[in-house]
């Protein structure tokens, strides 16, 4: 299995002592795409940024493509980040005096095996926008280049959390559309947090996440088009 968690714990200090993952349990198979779904509070965004190397689990383990992320060292975190997790967030943290190009190429510069600038820029169909500024783009437009940020890195995961949280409906099936065909494309294995449970019959594989666990675990036989996704 290509990210495989088994019995995740994790718990915050705040005054008080706060369980948000309780044994939390959940596989996803190489090159598919993975859908979380669950109210705020369920852990979503903990569990994602776990298997992202963003924060540590207080027991339990992450493994993905071999790789026991829990067991890294912080050192070997930021080479794990670096070389092997694509992110996307719900805001698009774009540096805005760069251009496109030059935004998804500071990624490719600390990059092991980037992909070429080119063939990622027609990816996300921004070929015709690489020379303009972040405030001359459209949102879901802004979206792409985050996209292309986190897929130059040619990335073994893609960690989407909440990507169309942002956008009205019609940028949001563009948006999607991108991530399914990159996943086509590139056969990179996807996991995405969202509130929209339309959104899950685009995937693979479905999570329930209810009280720090993974209450229910669905199979989708046949995907929808993103395209086809209704709001």
């Amino acid at each position: 299995m290509f990210l495989s968690v088994a019995n995740l714990t994790k718990s915050y200090q705040t005054g008080i002592t706060t369980k948000v993952l309780k044994g939390l349990n959940m596989e996803l198979g190489k090159g598919q795409i993975g859908v979380m779904l669950g109210p705020s509070g369920s852990g979503k965004s903990t569990l994602m940024n776990i298997i992202g190397g963003v924060d540590k689990a207080d027991s339990g383990t992450v493994e993905v493509a071999d790789v026991c992320v829990t067991d890294l060292n912080d050192n070997q975190l930021v080479e794990y980040r670096r070389g092997k997790v694509g992110f996307v967030f719900q805001f698009y943290n774009l540096i805005p005096n760069l251009t496109v190009a030059e935004n998804i190429e500071v990624i490719s510069n600390i990059s092991k095996n980037p992909l070429p600038l080119d063939e990622i820029l027609e990816a996300v169909g921004l070929t015709d926008k690489k020379n303009r500024f972040p405030r001359e783009l459209s949102g879901g437009e802004q979206q792409r280049v985050s996209i292309a940020r986190a897929i130059i890195k040619n990335p073994l995961l893609l960690l989407c959390d909440e990507p169309t949280g942002a956008l009205d409906s019609n940028s949001s099936r563009g948006v999607l559309t991108l991530i399914q065909n990159i996943n086509i494309q590139f056969g990179t294995t996807t996991l995405m947090i969202t509130h929209n449970s339309a959104i899950a019959d685009m995937a693979h594989t479905v999570y329930k996440l209810r009280d720090g666990k993974v209450a229910e675990t669905a199979h989708n036989t046949e995907l929808i088009p993103a395209e086809r996704i209704e709001w």
